[in-house]
């Protein structure tokens, strides 16, 4: 069920942004007057071959469009009459323009069409992350509440922090949100490091100039998080923390001989009495009451706990959430470009930052939770808009490259050329998603 779950909010997520980054070629194409063949969610052949395996999930007709889903769930297209794409050559075009074709129309009009998925991309990041900071508000902890000091995980204590290291300064100055500590301008910039508090001394650490390939290589960017004192939330009904009495509020003190304070240290020590019998020590209602507790083979006894951190949160009225919405959004656009510039400049490694499908999916998680969902929904927009962008012949930025050719030369490349360049891109998008989805995993599984 939970991979079913994660499974779902991917194809959900998917299908939204593919519909309305397609809607957007779509809608500039009627306001031209462009008729528009097929619309489809998905791909009805095996791309990108147009007439190879050709069926669709469902379609239906109307008007001189037939809608569609498709069968093969790595992208959509319109099918706009008179344009050279994957769908259609140069000898689809033979003969002279008609007024309802693409080519028959101003290069400024094509360019709008071109751009109509990227705008459409960007305007659902914007809504989305706008409508998230108006309902949610802000939640954020205060740098004065990670005062228990942080956990790294792998790739924390790879870049040198120790479990305890309390975080004072970046880049040499103080902060006052510990999410400041996650911000790209920090990870992606030049010559970043923290300053910990070690005991009685004060450490710098420093960030990598391969963070972006180290963090890939371990599929978790919070690398840090503060240690968090804890009660119990919930007791899972049938569970082994439920048959041995333990009740929604207590507090564990001790496991065994072991103290604990943290969360960290109550999974840690769990998972060294798996299949075990283990004496917990409990706090309940000012009382000490000593439970014992059979430690299943995963090295868990069902509970959900509840942290003691003081957060706080910003609320938005409508017109302060659109500004704000706005910046985050177009800060997933800025990180993106910043990863970019540390690809060029061979600080990272463009295979090893590359997610396939499998990837993204992870990042949904198996439980469904609606902020999550929408907050990763919108980010993934802008970041579609991004790499729509790029001018990469078949993507929309490749066509814009050569519209804007057209306009500032007043000379339009051949169908031929257009042509050719188009069997280029897709050729180079192929091998890309050949390397994400089949030869990364199989290297990843053999390394």
């Amino acid at each position: 069920m939970d991979i079913l779950t994660m499974i779902g909010q991917f194809l959900l997520a998917l299908s939204l942004l593919i519909g309305l980054h397609e809607f957007g070629h779509f809608a500039f194409a009627k306001l031209f007057k462009i008729r528009v063949d097929k619309f489809y969610i998905f791909f009805d052949f095996l791309f990108p071959l147009p007439n190879v395996a050709n069926f669709a999930l469902l379609k239906k007709k109307v008007g001189e469009t037939e809608y569609g889903i498709g069968w093969f769930p790595l992208g959509g297209y319109v099918q706009i009459h008179g344009m050279v794409d994957e769908t259609q050559d140069a000898n689809a075009l033979a003969g002279p323009p008609q007024a309802d074709e693409f080519r028959s129309k101003p290069a400024w009009q094509r360019l709008l069409v071109m751009l109509g998925g990227i705008i459409m991309n960007v305007l659902t990041g914007v809504l989305v992350f706008s409508a998230l900071t108006f309902y949610y508000g802000q939640t954020y902890l205060p740098a004065s509440e990670a005062r228990y000091g942080i956990l790294p995980n792998g790739l924390g204590r790879q870049m040198g922090f120790r479990t305890g290291d309390k975080i004072v300064k970046i880049n040499g100055r103080p902060f006052t949100e510990f999410d400041e500590v996650y911000k790209p301008d920090v990870l992606l910039g030049n010559s970043s490091y923290y300053t910990v508090e070690r005991g009685s001394q004060l450490v710098d650490v420093n960030v990598p100039k391969n963070f972006l390939d180290n963090m890939a290589a371990q599929s978790d960017s919070l690398f840090v998080m503060p240690r968090q004192p804890f009660t119990l939330e919930e007791v899972v009904p049938g569970q082994p923390a439920a048959q041995a009495g333990l009740q929604a509020g207590d507090r564990l003190v001790k496991i065994g001989e072991t103290p604990v304070q943290f969360f960290d240290e109550l999974t840690g020590t769990l998972a060294r009495y798996k299949n075990q019998a283990v004496p917990l020590t409990v706090q309940r209602n000012g009382q000490t009451l000593p439970l014992t507790v059979k430690v299943n083979a995963d090295g868990k006894i069902g509970v959900r706990p509840k942290f003691e951190m003081n957060f706080g949160t910003r609320n938005y009225n409508l017109a302060q959430s659109v500004p704000e919405g706005s910046k985050q959004a177009f800060g997933v656009i800025s990180g993106q470009i910043k990863a970019l510039g540390k690809i060029v400049r061979r600080e990272a490694s463009a295979s090893a930052s590359l997610g396939g499908p499998v990837e993204i999916a992870q990042q949904f998680g198996t439980r469904w939770d609606w902020a999550h969902f929408w907050t990763l929904t919108g980010s993934l927009s802008m970041v579609l808009a991004f790499m729509n962008l790029l001018p990469i012949p078949a993507l929309d930025g490749g066509h814009v490259v050569f519209l804007l050719y057209e306009i500032i030369l007043r000379r339009k490349p051949s169908d031929r050329f257009l042509e050719g360049a188009q069997r280029v891109g897709t050729m180079l998008i192929l091998a890309l998603m050949a390397y994400v989805i089949i030869l990364k995993p199989i290297l990843k599984a053999l390394s």
